[in-house]
């Protein structure tokens, strides 16, 4: 790679760091709704690691998982305070592993889906990444849950009030979302 092509890239990069941290720290990107927050996070995550390859995805599932744990760890919702109350190793741990593995399954997924149509493995690719953002975290915080000896039912609920509404809504969003401003990117470098 060029000198000019690895700068453009460290550019982006850093834009997008910028743009998960401040989506992070705002209720543009976690929109706090008491018990959790719904994240829009995933959405830069996928762009950059369709964009820019699986090891730029994990600097910004890095960035991710370090903007999620300061929100955890300066206004935290009521069952990550509960978690981190119990054992801060497994909240920690409960907040980043999920983010770190998200560009890991975007890329994945994308590879898989070769043959199609770019804009349509793009989005289902992001849309991969958020829900698996959604099952780890949430399963990590059940199983955290039960370790810690925790009552466990209000994580329940949550995972269900989740899975049936905020967890695809994510989803959707990172799939409708994602392939335009990949488009547009891919447009800008030729």
């Amino acid at each position: 790679m060029n000198t000019r092509n690895h700068l453009k890239t460290l550019v982006l990069l850093a834009l997008l760091a910028g743009l998960i941290f401040l989506m992070g720290q705002t209720p543009l990107g976690l929109i706090p709704l008491g018990f959790c927050n719904v994240t829009l996070l995933v959405i830069p995550v996928a762009v950059g690691t369709l964009y820019m390859g699986w090891k730029n995805g994990l600097i910004l599932g890095a960035t991710f998982a370090a903007t999620s744990l300061l929100s955890a760890l300066t206004r935290p919702s009521a069952l990550v305070a509960t978690l981190m109350g119990a054992s801060p190793a497994l909240a920690v741990v409960m907040t980043v592993l999920p983010r770190l593995c998200i560009p890991l399954v975007i890329w994945g997924v994308n590879k898989l889906l070769a043959k199609m149509k770019q804009p349509l493995a793009a989005g289902i690719a992001a849309a991969c990444g958020s829900l698996t953002n959604t099952v780890l975290y949430l399963g990590l915080m059940l199983l955290f849950y039960i370790l810690c000896g925790i009552d466990n039912t209000t994580v329940l609920t949550t995972i269900a009030a989740v899975a049936g509404g905020a967890g695809p809504l994510e989803a959707l969003a990172a799939a409708i979302i994602t392939p335009p401003i990949l488009t547009a990117l891919q447009k800008l470098r030729k």
